[in-house]
């Protein structure tokens, strides 16, 4: 018997297992698909690829601008997709982590298909592979969530669009997360025409409010027709062009059509094939598994990590989450969720990305200060032509203490990501002012905003930044 079994090899679950050998217990790993999950082979490293080629066309076409004479750049999809294989394929074969696993000893098992409770402490798996360990860790990420609408099955998830063979000529995308933003934002940056349908008030409803409305004005100005509060969908038919979606809004009944729809409303845990009722884990009514602070189940010996919880569904988050289960299942309920600062973003065209509260929220709690600069006032954006966006920091006025950094934007995740390492030292705007950040840089936008901050603060840092 193993002390530790881990279901999944996402983030989670390997950094989950990781900690749980390097405690000292003899684990086991066990994987559906390929090492290093959704993440790694058909999720963040192949979206992040696809999103670089559609920034490097639109690099291309700036060339003029500085007397570098080409052509108009032309997409091959095919080419980009075996690119999109190689970059998988080259972050597997370097991969730090499966290094890491061998080296720590952990047996793993790749491709053995789902996974299932057999009883409370037995796990088995579609290939026969049969585990049974004194705690396990449940890390199996999630799935699109289906709408129960008649026509569903002609529609495709966003993973589906992500592995087309072609760019299609038109396409809805229903959902404007931060999902069915990226989708939209690549594919039309691949010369497909999006429609983006939300049934929010507005795109990307969980940034800052400013963030936006921000990325929707420029993704209009793209071309990006957006639908905010576009009503309730009653069905999807097939079309000579593809696909009809009906909907209805104020008892008006509308329809739009296109080559493709991708539906991407949300996720949901990968959860129905562990067979839960066996030990006796609880589930929330969307199948997430319900964990307390320490992630461990409604069962003493089951804890749970990652997606499949519903929290922050995100890598970073995952990789903590997976340590903390990990942690816990080897020393006990001890260790809890700590509330450290956690950078969100997304490589649309613009980037947006966020850590902490928004405006609204810190508003709520605390009387706050609110600085704006905006990118076609800073030299390195001015420089490289890409001057859409602003970073805007929120600040508590009695502390000095940050808590909030908004950015849209180019280098937008790595600009809050700079905030996010100053929030987690407990750094107040004072400090962040005094820092000499390297010019010209992107992230030297923060120390500008923070020396506003200081000046609205009536604070005096003694001396004044360079812009």
């Amino acid at each position: 018997m193993y002390h530790v079994a881990v279901v999944g090899a996402g983030p989670a679950g390997v950094n989950a297992a990781m900690r749980a050998a390097g405690l000292g217990a003899r684990t086991a790993l066990i994987t559906s698909g390929e090492f290093g999950g959704m993440a790694a082979n058909d999720g963040t490293v192949p979206v992040r690829t696809l999103a670089h080629a559609a920034r490097l066309a639109r690099d291309a076409r700036s060339l003029s601008r500085y007397g570098i004479a080409v052509g108009e750049p032309k997409l091959d999809y095919t080419r980009l997709l075996a690119r999109a294989a190689e970059v998988i394929a080259d972050v597997r074969a370097h991969s730090a982590w499966y290094d890491d696993v061998k080296r720590l000893g952990i047996t793993l098992h790749e491709r053995a298909g789902k996974v299932r409770f057999v009883d409370a402490h037995t796990l088995e798996s579609e290939t026969g592979t049969r585990l049974e360990a004194a705690k396990i860790i449940i890390c199996t990420g999630g799935v699109s969530r289906r709408l129960d609408v008649p026509g569903f099955e002609l529609t495709a998830t966003p993973r589906d669009a992500l592995s087309l063979r072609a760019v299609p000529e038109s396409m809805l995308v229903i959902g404007a997360g931060a999902t069915g933003a990226q989708v939209a934002s690549i594919f039309n940056a691949f010369g497909a025409r999006i429609q983006l349908f939300q049934t929010a008030a507005r795109i990307i409803p969980t940034e800052d409010e400013e963030i936006s409305a921000a990325v929707a004005a420029a993704f209009r100005q793209a071309g990006i027709l957006i639908h905010e509060s576009f009503g309730e969908i009653e069905s999807f038919e097939k079309t000579p062009d593809g696909v009809r979606m009906s909907y209805v809004k104020d008892n008006v009944r509308q329809g739009a059509t296109a080559a493709l729809v991708v539906v991407a409303v949300g996720w949901v845990a990968d959860s129905t094939a562990l067979n839960l009722a066996a030990p006796g884990v609880a589930t929330n009514a969307r199948g997430y598994v319900q964990v307390d602070e320490h992630l461990r189940t409604s069962v003493e010996h089951v804890f749970a990590a990652g997606d499949v919880t519903g929290r922050l569904m995100l890598v970073p988050q995952a990789i903590q989450d997976g340590y903390v289960a990990g942690t816990n299942a080897v020393r006990g309920p001890a260790m809890p969720l700590g509330d450290e600062a956690s950078p969100i973003g997304s490589f649309t065209d613009p980037e947006y990305a966020q850590v902490g509260l928004t405006e609204a929220k810190a508003s709520a709690a605390h009387d706050v200060a609110v600085v704006k600069v905006s990118f076609d006032t800073t030299t390195r954006t001015i420089i490289d032509g890409v001057t859409t966006g602003f970073c805007k920091l929120v600040v508590d006025r009695r502390t000095g203490r940050i808590l909030g950094c908004h950015v849209v934007g180019e280098r937008a995740v790595e600009i809050a990501q700079v905030v996010a390492v100053a929030m987690t030292a407990g750094m107040t705007v004072d400090d962040l002012a005094r820092i000499p950040l390297s010019f010209p840089t992107y992230a030297a936008i923060i120390g500008r905003a923070a020396y506003r901050a200081a000046r609205e603060l009536g604070h005096d840092i003694g001396w004044t930044r360079v812009p």
